[in-house]
């Protein structure tokens, strides 16, 4: 989450994007039971166990979407988990 935060840069302010050296492209989704929990209810997640190899998992298959920034997705299903209690 670290790395997505000094890496990526937003409009909101969230991810501040002051390290020039990696690019949002080589960053690993970060992944939580919330962000695994939708992933698997949309059937981008076959893994059953919320691991390394799961993001890993999920952030090829976000590349597909966005080769360039595969993370920024990663808002998108945390909140789906979280406030939208999404299943």
């Amino acid at each position: 989450m670290y790395l997505r935060w000094m890496v990526r840069h937003d409009q909101q302010g969230v991810d501040f994007g002051i390290w020039k050296s990696i690019q949002p492209a080589q960053l690993i989704c970060p992944i939580d039971v919330h962000v695994a929990r939708v992933s698997r209810s949309l059937g981008i997640l076959q893994r059953k166990q919320t691991d390394w190899l799961a993001a890993i998992e999920l952030t090829n298959y976000l590349r597909t979407l966005d080769p360039k920034d595969p993370v920024k997705y990663d808002f998108a299903l945390f909140s789906l988990g979280v406030i939208e209690k999404f299943n």
